[in-house]
């Protein structure tokens, strides 16, 4: 279920009967608070299993991503790559990390993420991007790599903001056919 907009409880509702017929396996939602997503799973049947967040070295969502972590709600990052603004595949702090593995700075992020348990769909059509998206498992980084991405977080803005009367506008509207 994509952000908490208008009637978010019955959606979740009808999501959980779904799940309970068995027709869907997995449910969860997309551009939820953590405080949002635990009020939906406590006041309903089923917690989110999942949340997809927008995360990338630039917006590392630190805090949200333990406080779902810790209630068992897995967090799925959306943007990964910040969709490529923001000069991300020539960031410098990046591109020396990735140097010093061998590696791309597409696979030094996705491996950020799997180090902390974030799940990763790394979006491509090209065949050798999918396989180098993959190879991520054969290094780790140093805690001195971390802290130098740590220090990139919260110095692009988001993508979107989804806290904002003008987005919530604007979903409407596109919901709506407005």
């Amino acid at each position: 279920m994509n952000t908490f907009y208008g009637d978010s409880y019955g959606t979740w509702r009808a999501l959980e009967e779904y799940q309970a017929a068995g027709k869907i396996h997995t449910i969860g939602v997309s551009n939820f608070s953590p405080v949002r997503a635990v009020d939906l799973g406590l006041f309903n049947k089923v917690m989110p299993q999942a949340n997809q967040i927008e995360i990338n070295p630039f917006q590392q969502k630190n805090e949200a991503v333990a406080a779902l972590q810790a209630e068992g709600i897995a967090v799925e990052a959306w943007a990964p790559f910040a969709e490529g603004k923001n000069d991300i595949f020539h960031n410098p702090v990046l591109s020396k990390i990735g140097a010093k593995y061998g590696k791309s700075v597409a696979q030094v992020i996705t491996r950020w993420l799997v180090e902390r348990d974030i799940v990763v769909l790394a979006k491509s059509t090209k065949p050798e991007r999918m396989a180098e998206n993959l190879n991520v498992f054969d290094f780790a980084l140093s805690d001195e790599d971390k802290a130098e991405i740590a220090k990139l977080d919260g110095t692009f803005d988001a993508i979107v903001n989804h806290d904002t009367v003008d987005n919530l506008k604007r979903i409407a509207a596109w919901k709506m056919g407005v």
